[in-house]
């Protein structure tokens, strides 16, 4: 049992150093990065200075009418949507997918006051752009977040609201000692493919990882080698601030259109987990808790469980996880 166990760990390890090895420079603004639709840019004149945002706008040939925006975590971008994409316009959906200023092919700001609120200012603007004045809208980890302040702040133009094993389910602040934008860009300075690959191992596949997986991390590992990393670094750092001091776990009863929670419960994502001792760890990112816990907290919400399955359900079990989505938007 050991040896294959010690089998099992070489693979793995040499695995990652193959990975490693294929690793390619990434222009940090993803450039040379080929995403599956069509891209769009609108430029925003926003805190003093010009920026350019990407979307996605992928129309239908069968359009149903109903529009959905799809809003990405916080170590992803809208590539990572492709199949939900493919799917969600077969029904006849009209799918959006913006890359939040910061994250993929938008733009990486020297200095940036990082606001859900912002961003979702940000995103308005595309809809206006699109004279999309009603959608659905669907977020992801940090996603989840913003698509909540998104709902919060814009009722009238939120349809439908789907969380999809968000974070911020919990208040990390209450348990995590706080740490400045200069600690965590030091964080981030230090990232590198195993780091990325590790973590993204323990925290969303519970340790399950399958070769697929390697490609979002290689997405975040190939900015590593870019002499322009030190911005990618900077922005994640102010990010991170944004997650932990900006929580909505608080507002979830102020939401007012009918919500649908899909819920990986093997998911044990929460951020700052190496800054408290094992045992306040162990009560940190239970998504088989927080899930119900939150369902009971949105008014007119629907909580939908994908056992076995963590903090990746549209990558990890598609299936599982496209069946209540199409459900719940085709009511």
């Amino acid at each position: 049992m050991k040896f294959k166990l010690l089998i099992g760990l070489f693979l793995i390890t040499l695995g990652s150093s193959a990975q490693q090895d294929q690793l390619k420079w990434l222009d940090i603004n993803l450039s040379n990065y080929e995403y599956p639709y069509p891209v769009h840019f609108i430029t925003l004149n926003v805190q003093q200075q010009v920026l350019k945002m990407e979307y996605m706008d992928v129309m239908p040939d069968n359009y149903n009418g109903k529009n959905i925006l799809l809003l990405h975590g916080k170590n992803f971008n809208g590539a990572y949507w492709q199949t939900t994409i493919a799917a969600l316009t077969k029904k006849g959906f009209r799918v959006i997918v913006p890359d939040q200023i910061g994250f993929g092919k938008s733009d990486k700001p020297d200095y940036f006051q990082y606001t859900f609120q912002q961003l979702a200012q940000n995103t308005k603007q595309i809809l206006d752009t699109l004279g999309i004045q009603k959608t659905a809208v669907l977020g992801h980890s940090m996603g989840g977040m913003l698509a909540t302040r998104f709902a919060l702040l814009y009722p009238e133009v939120t349809e439908k609201l789907i969380l999809e094993n968000p974070i911020g389910l919990e208040d990390w602040k209450l348990k995590v000692p706080y740490q400045t934008v200069d600690w965590w860009y030091q964080n981030e300075l230090k990232q590198s493919y195993d780091g990325i690959r590790k973590y993204q191992m323990d925290s969303y596949y519970d340790g399950k990882w399958e070769p697929e997986y390697d490609k979002w991390v290689n997405l975040l590992a190939g900015w590593t080698l870019n002499s322009d990393y030190k911005k990618v670094a900077w922005n994640s750092a102010l990010m991170y601030d944004m997650i932990f001091t900006q929580p909505v776990v608080y507002e979830f009863q102020n939401l007012k259109c009918p919500t649908l929670l899909i819920i990986g419960t093997r998911d044990r994502t929460a951020l700052g987990k190496p800054l408290v001792n094992e045992e306040v760890r162990k009560t940190m990112g239970l998504y088989a808790v927080l899930g119900k816990e939150t369902q009971k907290k949105i008014p007119n919400s629907k909580l939908v469980e994908i056992p076995n399955i963590g903090h990746m359900p549209h990558i990890e079990s598609f299936d599982k996880f496209i069946e209540p989505l199409t459900e719940f938007l085709e009511k």
